[in-house]
């Protein structure tokens, strides 16, 4: 549709992600947009392996998204930056980085699915980073879809305010067009140009009356956001489009509403409008608030950075890709100021100077060199060496320190070895190196047995990894059955007090500590807590115990998986003048800390998963069987249309091992399902007996609690 004449403009500029639930059609609406958008003359499809976006080789044959990928297009003289996210739970680290990154969000759901479970976890990691959002509800052409079901759903699971600018014409194979109810004119697609025309018509006599009842909902749920037009709504008067626009858009932006749309992308019908609502409702860099950051020098002291290509510079580093061409490529999100190719960087978060080297706009796998990048801009850069996901860079004179990125950590293990001789050589780089750009993937080696042990999200996730050393690297390699990554943690309270006495090389090493340990609340991870003034206890003591304690945390006492949910406040401390050192402190605390845990009803926590089942009347009752004999808990049951029945519970992920070939047997593969991880909990004594026994080949007794699995 055309470059804004100002292509840097930041009023012009929209960066906005594409997100949903696996399956709900975001490659195929990104596809649509690209192709209306002259980005691309050709539909690309994800079924037939030829999607623009999709463009690693296990994306077309699987047919899914794996890794998210950035694009530009042009739309009524705006820029738009695309990320396109992945679906799949495995890969949520995709849509997490992107997030953090982007002004506006594009939810598309599934017309028949409504909202799915991924479609929840999307929509509050969204909140999260409060980023304004607009849905696009996809496949109404749909045997089973409901427009209407699918907005009171977001409203009852996602406490969204889903206000519908459009009224659907027709419902599964009769699906036609909208009703735009801003403008009250009736939208079809035509079907000789791929939808790329969409043609205007008055509203048809037999829907006049249901339009204008929802316009009248739409411009009351628009005017409760306003009070300037809520007063002139209860007054009876006249709301001009225009008017209803700005009051959108700015409620948009607020997060008081969620304007919906809907289409059938796969049938070229809904498109342009969902892109004209990406440039009126959706923010631009301008309307956003400054990005906050901590002053490199003075971590205490807060600073604002302005969209304004004139400050400093201020970009995040929030992802990390190998490309075969040009190599390693950091994605970048500039949030302040501007830099050319060539010029030096300060990497803020590790406190080293980088030269950026070539620019890069990017198009899935393609790339554009550019010359420069400013406020506003997403894009790719090469050469920078020692930036890592979440890293600030910033300007050399001017260093900031913007808030990075959180991940989960990974809840599935599987050992791995080389096949040949020339496969070990080449096996650390290539692990170390997907590593580096997948920050929910860790590589250890096991102590006991030697064996390389990768961690990640789940099957799927170490599937394709695995594949990707084969493939990428070709690297051979073996791997072993999945494994669960437990955690553990207290059950009780205990206070022990150490006493640490050496003498190295010819000098005393003094430090005595009391340290009390309790549980915190699941999910809590880990508190150090402080009772004993500088006073009493120098603080370089005080970072030394803490740092003791946090080092201890990797190894629990039944068998070493890391420790979380716990608090340990250190209660009282006594050190010599000449002896003590901090060294003597770290020792002191982390053998305290050890035993106190032993002391305070230890456990083992597995990863609960949120499960749902999707299947058929008559094999609901064998598949709820099925889920409590893997320990599953049954959390409700709603009908997702006829004869057709969702499941939804909670169950371990040590029971859930193989479940999609089992689920296809119990169901005669009309069964789906998805899974997430929910939360941390406690194992029963008698399985966690069974781990313990597993790893150290010892026999315990354990007196901690059953776990609540609800």
């Amino acid at each position: 549709m055309g470059k804004p004449k100002d292509d840097q403009g930041l009023k012009t500029t929209r960066n906005i992600g594409i997100a949903a639930h696996i399956d709900a059609g975001k490659t195929t609406t990104t596809e649509r947009i690209l192709f209306y958008t002259g980005v691309s003359h050709r539909l690309g499809e994800v079924h037939d392996g030829n999607a623009i976006m999709d463009w690693m080789d296990q994306e077309q044959e699987r047919g899914i998204t794996i890794t998210a990928a950035a694009t530009t297009c042009y739309w009524r003289n705006h820029r738009i930056n695309i990320i396109d996210t992945p679906g799949h739970v495995d890969f949520t680290v995709e849509v997490e980085r992107s997030l953090r990154v982007l002004d506006g969000m594009v939810a598309v759901f599934c017309a028949v699915g409504g909202v799915e479970p991924q479609s929840e976890t999307v929509w509050r990691q969204a909140e999260r980073y409060h980023v304004p959002r607009i849905a696009f509800i996809n496949k109404m052409d749909r045997i089973g879809a409901s427009f209407h079901r699918t907005v009171d759903m977001m409203r009852a699971r996602l406490g969204a305010n889903a206000v519908p600018m459009q009224l659907p014409v027709g419902v599964e194979s009769s699906f036609s067009g909208v009703i735009d109810l801003l403008s009250m004119q009736y939208l079809t697609f035509d079907a000789d140009s791929l939808g790329a025309k969409v043609v205007s018509l008055p509203v048809p006599e037999e829907l006049r009356e249901q339009a204008h009842i929802h316009r009248q909902d739409m411009v009351e749920k628009v005017a409760e956001t306003d009070d300037h037009l809520l007063e002139r709504y209860l007054a009876e008067e006249e709301i001009d489009r225009e008017e209803l626009v700005r009051a959108i858009r700015a409620a948009t932006i607020r997060g008081a509403l969620v304007p919906v749309y809907c289409g059938s992308a796969f049938k070229n019908k809904g498109v342009q409008p969902m892109l004209d609502a990406v440039v009126d409702f959706l923010p631009g860099p301008l309307d956003i608030p400054p990005v906050v950051g901590a002053n490199a020098n003075r971590p205490d002291r807060q600073e604002e950075r302005e969209a304004d290509p004139e400050a400093p510079f201020a970009a995040l580093a929030f992802k990390i890709a190998t490309d075969p061409f040009v190599g390693h490529l950091t994605y970048l999100r500039v949030y302040s100021g501007a830099i050319k190719m060539g010029e030096m960087v300060y990497n803020a978060t590790r406190r080293r100077k980088e030269r950026m080297g070539k620019l890069l706009r990017m198009h899935a796998n393609k790339r554009e060199e550019i010359k420069e990048i400013s406020a506003g801009d997403i894009c790719a850069a090469v050469g920078l060496k020692e930036t890592y996901t979440g890293d600030t860079l910033s300007a050399v004179s001017a260093p900031v320190i913007l808030e990075s990125i959180s991940f989960p950590n990974p809840v599935i293990s599987v050992a791995v070895e080389p096949k040949t001789k020339d496969d070990q050589e080449k096996l650390p780089e290539s692990l170390q190196r997907l590593a580096f750009e997948d920050p929910t993937f860790k590589v250890h080696i096991d102590e006991n047995s030697g064996q390389t042990i990768i961690s990640g999200m789940g099957e799927l996730h170490l599937e394709v990894l695995i594949e990707r050393l084969r493939r990428e690297f070709c690297v051979g390699v073996r791997a072993g059955k999945p494994q669960v990554a437990y955690q553990e943690t207290i059950c009780g309270r205990a206070t022990y007090t150490h006493e640490y006495q050496r003498e190295i090389g010819g000098k005393g090493q003094y430090a005595k500590v009391t340290l009390a340990v309790e549980p915190l609340p699941r999910g809590k991870g880990f508190s150090f807590d402080c009772q004993v003034r500088t006073s009493h206890l120098p603080q370089e003591y005080i970072t030394a115990v803490e740092a003791g304690v946090r080092g201890t945390l990797s190894a629990g006492p039944l068998a070493g998986f890391p420790l979380a949910d716990i608090r340990a406040s250190l209660l009282d401390a006594d050190y010599h003048e000449v002896d003590s050192s901090a060294m003597a402190f770290e020792v002191c605390a982390s053998m305290a800390f050890a035993k106190a845990c032993t002391m305070a009803s230890p456990g083992i926590m597995e990863p609960q998963m949120r499960v749902e089942v999707v299947t058929p009347d008559e094999f609901m009752g064998e598949i709820i069987n099925d889920l409590n004999s893997r320990r599953g808990k049954i959390r409700g049951i709603e009908e997702r249309m006829a004869k057709v029945q969702a499941i939804r519970g909670i169950a371990p992920l040590s029971g859930m091992f193989g479940y999609a070939t089992d689920l296809r047997s119990l169901s005669q593969g009309r069964a789906t399902f998805t899974m997430e991880l929910d939360h941390y909990d406690l194992v029963p004594s008698p399985i966690a007996r069974q781990v313990v026994f597993r790893i150290t080949g010892m026999e315990i007794d354990l007196d901690t609690p059953s776990g609540n699995e609800s």
